[in-house]
């Protein structure tokens, strides 16, 4: 089993927005064979705090104008170090730089097929790696 179109389209959507607030290391997981509760994982981090809230809400605004979704759950915002939106189809996970290293989820799920993400996210993953390297 594969993940579902609308799956797909959640990610799709979600990685556009986490991009357009600069989110940094943009990747997503098809995780439907390995769990029942989800079909896919989308992980992205943020330099602090509130960067992290700006990306979650851009995510949120994003998916519910563009396809009619909300969370069920959302957990971490207070903290601002870690967020997961959970869509039922998918879950979010926006990540302090931090907690992302320490925590390592693409390890966990190195297994998985990764997604394709759209080219304007990666434009802007490959754009800001050369700016960091200059």
């Amino acid at each position: 089993m594969t993940a579902s179109e609308r799956s797909l389209q959640l990610v799709q959507v979600a990685a556009e927005a986490a991009a357009e607030k600069l989110a940094d290391n943009i990747i997503a997981f098809d995780v439907s064979e390995q769990l029942v509760i989800t079909d896919a994982f989308l992980l992205c981090s943020a330099s602090n705090d509130r960067q992290v809230r700006a990306i979650v809400d851009e995510i949120e605004e994003k998916l519910r104008v563009e396809a009619d979704a909300k969370p069920v759950r959302r957990e971490g915002e207070r903290e601002g170090r870690w967020v997961l939106l959970d869509y039922i189809d998918i879950v979010v996970h926006v990540q302090n730089e931090e907690e992302r290293t320490f925590y390592a989820l693409e390890r966990l799920w190195k297994d998985c097929p990764s997604i394709e993400l759209p080219e304007s996210v990666t434009r802007v993953a490959a754009q800001r790696a050369r700016e960091a390297a200059q």
